[in-house]
């Protein structure tokens, strides 16, 4: 009877053991499963710092890079020079009111107040420097008007069939101007021309194509062609 009861006892031991082993062994494996799931997952991403303007697209760019806006442009005043004909109109002064030729000097020769420097000069500034030489002296409050009755003229030579001066129009090019002075002749290079422009007592040559504006007191060059 003792015999049976230990062997029972024995074999219920034996179970329990057992079933705890089996236990641990079902928690290590949890246990490693979780680990190598742990280990699989990619690390978390983490923050870059910016360095510098960040492009949003291929068509945004900094403020820096952008093209500056070009200036707005404005066609040069009109420089008075010798063999402009000038009306200056003094505004109930009868005798000062004529037309006036630019001399040799650059000065133009008027009742009373004489020798008027305008050369160099645009047809307002010589208003007032009119203005400004008869409130002087001679009138209270002078209104004076001044206008370019007739421009210098311009010169053509070379390779044309009647070189020589001509009167200036408003707008000529180097082209019309050809055809003024009678066109090329058979030898002309007619691609380029030399340009002779006078500027504040000096000259200054280019080579110019026939749609070049020119302007009064211009000298045309055409050169002869090589071959």
């Amino acid at each position: 009877m003792f015999i049976r009861f230990a062997l029972i006892a024995a074999a219920v031991a034996l179970a329990v053991a057992g079933c705890h082993a089996k236990k641990g062994q079902r928690h290590a494996k949890g246990i490693a499963t979780h680990s190598r799931m742990v280990a699989q997952q990619p690390p978390a991403s983490q923050p870059v710092p910016l360095r510098g303007p960040v492009s949003w697209g291929a068509t945004t760019k900094s403020a820096h890079h952008l093209p500056p806006t070009p200036p707005p442009t404005a066609s040069a005043p009109y420089r008075l020079d010798s063999g402009d004909r000038l009306r200056v109109v003094v505004f109930g002064q009868e005798n000062l009111s004529r037309p006036y030729t630019v001399d040799g000097g650059g000065f133009i020769s008027m009742p009373l107040i004489g020798a008027v420097k305008s050369r160099g000069s645009t047809t307002f500034e010589l208003e007032d420097r009119i203005a400004s030489k008869l409130r002087s002296k001679y009138v209270k409050d002078p209104k004076v008007t001044v206008e370019v009755q007739n421009y210098r003229p311009f010169f053509i030579l070379g390779e044309v069939r009647r070189p020589g001066q001509f009167p200036y129009v408003s707008g000529m090019t180097v082209r019309t101007a050809v055809a003024i002075a009678g066109g090329y002749t058979e030898r002309a290079r007619e691609s380029k021309v030399k340009l002779t422009r006078g500027k504040n007592g000096h000259e200054q040559t280019l080579k110019v194509s026939g749609s070049h504006p020119i302007r009064p007191g211009d000298t045309i060059y055409v050169m002869e062609r090589i071959f």
